[in-house]
């Protein structure tokens, strides 16, 4: 369970009941599990993310590949057991190898990818490390991805960041089975 108890609505002041209400209208485990469970506790504010979330999934033009890649470089990143355990599944079916995922996973040094996998593991290496990516990094990243799709998978860096520390700072629970977990 996670640090704070599941929010209801009658505990969510009036000027939010609405946001509250479409929040669990569209998602039948919103209060039950995963990055969800904590930020229904500001309705409004979980329902202004899910715009970017829904961008991703039914908009973008980042292949579903490129996606799951972001998602667990980002779970490495921030060591989130619960991001890992939703997407590193995902990733190995869309074809990210089975050794990239399993090193990422452990901690030890990444096989060589191909094409715009390894662009992406370049570009999240270093701006995960270090703040800031070089102008080799981000030139091969610009030119293979182009300014649109770049800034997209940007923020989708961010975005499950965010997710990953409300999962990490409120320990919400990572359901079982699935993956094997991440080596922190």
């Amino acid at each position: 369970m996670a640090r704070t108890p599941t929010v209801t609505r009658d505990q969510v002041p009036e000027k939010y009941r609405e946001a509250f209400d479409h929040e669990v209208a569209i998602s039948s485990n919103a209060m039950e599990n995963g990055p969800g469970s904590v930020m229904i506790n500001s309705p409004e504010m979980r329902k202004r993310a899910n715009h970017l979330v829904f961008y991703f999934r039914e908009e973008s033009e980042l292949p579903q590949n490129i996606q799951e890649m972001v998602m667990i470089m980002t779970a490495r990143a921030k060591d989130c057991q619960y991001i890992w355990f939703a997407h590193a599944a995902r990733a190995r079916q869309e074809g990210i190898p089975d050794a990239f995922v399993d090193a990422l996973r452990d901690k030890k040094p990444l096989p060589k990818l191909h094409g715009a996998e390894q662009i992406v593991v370049d570009y999240a290496t270093e701006l995960f490390h270090t703040n800031r990516v070089s102008a080799a990094t981000f030139k091969a990243a610009l030119d293979h991805f182009g300014p649109q799709l770049l800034t997209e998978l940007t923020t989708m860096m961010g975005y499950y960041s965010m997710l990953a520390l409300n999962v990490n700072a409120f320990e919400v629970d990572v359901p079982e089975g699935g993956e094997a977990p991440l080596v922190v």
